[in-house]
């Protein structure tokens, strides 16, 4: 999954990032509205944390400006202010959560893993397909009860597909959610990592669609594929 951090205290910023990194996000950061509003409207994310107080445009019109472009990702917002009326701003300009400072970073992690399964449209923290489960809590992916032992990058990919089963994943798609905004994008390194997973969660859960992509099946049994 990947996420974009939009807060203009370094020490906070880099604090978000770990968190984020160590539950196996792949973030982005922007120290100020102006470059925050760029990414936000150039790359693709899985969710944005968005503080409210930043130099250059606001949170409030970043926000605003994302949401009238059509920009659907959720976005979870953080400010130092306890106000309601600052709450209710924030979600009418489109906000889906809200923190206030201080909080505990793992809080933060909890809330983006919550919003990136309600946009997936999973309710739970467990989301299963077929023999796959994963629990986004602990970040574990299991088959048929036993834990799959998985790279980080493995992982990553796995997550995404399961999070978006049985519909087509581009390799575009998929490498927009797994890079930084600078890295170069190795489509030969997923096909590879794709060949990787299948010998670990079984023939015919991930389907290569020629020319389109990938699909994860949450119930291959009749697929007729091998």
């Amino acid at each position: 999954m990947r996420a974009l951090i939009v807060e203009d205290d370094p020490t906070l910023s880099a604090q978000l990032a770990e968190a984020m990194a160590g539950a196996g996000f792949v973030t982005d950061r922007a120290a100020d509205g102006t470059e925050g509003e760029f990414l936000g409207a150039t790359e693709s994310y899985d969710v944005a944390i968005l503080d409210l107080g930043l130099p250059g445009l606001s949170g409030l019109e970043v926000l605003t400006r994302w949401r009238d472009q059509g920009i659907a990702m959720p976005v979870l917002i953080l400010t130092a202010r306890g106000d309601w009326t600052d709450k209710v701003a924030g979600f009418r300009a489109g906000a889906d959560d809200y923190a206030v400072k201080p909080f505990r970073l793992d809080e933060i992690v909890l809330r983006a893993q919550t919003l990136i399964r309600r946009a997936a449209g999973h309710a739970r923290p467990v989301i299963r397909a077929g023999a796959l489960v994963l629990d986004a809590q602990l970040g574990v992916i299991t088959r048929d009860g036993v834990a799959l032992r998985l790279t980080p990058f493995e992982a990553r990919i796995l997550t995404y597909l399961m999070h978006h089963q049985n519909r087509i994943v581009s390799r575009t798609e998929l490498s927009d959610h797994l890079y930084e905004a600078d890295s170069d994008r190795d489509f030969k390194s997923i096909e590879v990592v794709i060949g990787r997973l299948r010998r670990k969660i079984g023939d015919g859960v991930i389907q290569t669609r020629r020319g389109e992509g990938y699909v994860l099946h949450s119930d291959p049994v009749g697929t007729g594929l091998a």
